[in-house]
């Protein structure tokens, strides 16, 4: 089947763009973070394409006055890819690799958006992300991260609230490959283990540079894919660190994190100390993550969309709230020297993780 991607020098096989040479599972998703510097209001923003499940969904979630506000939606791609509009939720490329707009506009929610994020920071490409669930292949996926400013508006309940570039901060990724998505596998891998995965991303920004940290460790508590990474705000002159590890404190009787400490080194082997302390979080099953009726790539029908709202006063540990982002607080220290930013730090800890202490799947 032809679609408006065929217009386009993008081919990478001799089929229409429709068609993607790899597993069922393959996707292709936006996902935007924002959030004031006061942290009094936080957002995020998906869209993911499904070519092989012949599905597009999408969701907008707006965290204000201790109440979490979710719009999801979803609907049958027909294929076309390139119309990137899922329900009241739209993200148009303004800019490539640089400035994307989201549109929002659910009157039964009584939300709407209209907000641009404007890189300004080189998009950077993580190391490939392989899993595996035995001999499977479970992940194979690219990532780009970029930070960005958010000049727009949200309204809410009419009630407006205005972002205007330096007050309003955020980061985005760009994400492709294979990862489960859709219906849960029919017959896993035999003998059947315990699921584990265990994740911490931590984007900041500084007032001169940016950081990016994030983990995955096994179930001894090696990092098997791990980043780290400096970017200048003045020139995007970019730097990566070596030598990676982690101190977690976990907030008692749970798995949140209460404290991160990072230690890296420069190039010149300079000792590189970061410390996260989490403030105020969205539940990312709001976004459709671990959501068990609108998780990702699940069939909702022709056009279909649901609202919901989270007390934010609460802190449920059931499965779907595992996964969280957080505004933190970050210090940096170089040297003699020492910076304070403001960050996301993205947690999700499933099933067993030795150093934490972790046994089984859900265990505290």
């Amino acid at each position: 089947m032809l679609t408006k991607g065929d217009d386009y020098p993008i081919h990478q096989r001799s089929t229409p763009i429709a068609e993607v040479g790899t597993s069922r599972n393959f996707y292709d998703r936006y996902f935007f973070n924002g959030y004031t510097k006061d942290g009094d209001i936080f957002f995020g923003a998906a869209l993911c394409v499904y070519p092989n499940l012949n599905i597009m969904d999408a969701a907008f979630t707006l965290a204000y006055k201790g109440i979490q506000h979710n719009v999801r939606a979803s609907r049958i791609l027909h294929q076309e890819r390139l119309d990137t509009k899922v329900g009241p939720i739209e993200v148009k490329v303004i800019e490539p690799l640089q400035k994307l707009e989201i549109s929002v506009n659910d009157k039964d929610a009584n939300i709407s958006a209209n907000i641009i994020f404007d890189g300004y920071s080189a998009p950077l490409q993580e190391p490939q992300m392989y899993l595996h669930d035995g001999p499977r292949l479970t992940m194979d996926t690219c990532r780009m991260v970029q930070h960005g400013f958010w000049t727009g508006e949200i309204n809410i309940n009419d009630e407006t609230l205005n972002f205007s570039g330096k007050n309003s901060l955020g980061t985005r990724d760009r994400s492709w490959g294979v990862r489960p998505v859709g219906a849960y596998d029919s017959q896993p891998t035999a003998p059947m283990g315990l699921p584990q995965f265990y994740w911490l991303w931590n984007p900041t920004h500084f007032d001169d540079f940016t950081t990016q940290f994030h983990f995955v460790d096994n179930v001894e508590g090696e990092i098997i894919n791990g980043h780290s990474i400096w970017q200048s705000k003045k020139n995007k002159e970019v730097e990566n660190f070596k030598n990676l590890s982690k101190k977690v404190t976990y907030k008692e009787g749970s798995r949140r994190v209460d404290l991160l400490e990072i230690t890296a080194e420069d190039s010149n082997s300079e000792v590189i100390n970061l410390s996260v302390t989490p403030k105020k979080r969205i539940f990312m099953c709001g976004l459709g993550y671990m959501h068990q009726e609108w998780g990702h790539g699940h069939f909702k029908g022709e056009d279909e969309k649901t609202y919901d709202t989270y007390d934010l006063n609460e802190d449920p540990h059931d499965p779907p709230f595992l996964h969280i982002q957080s505004i933190s607080d970050i210090t940096l220290k170089r040297g003699s020297k020492s910076f304070e930013g403001i960050g996301v730090l993205e947690e999700l800890i499933l099933g067993p993780h030795k150093p934490s202490g972790f046994k089984d799947l859900f265990d505290r």
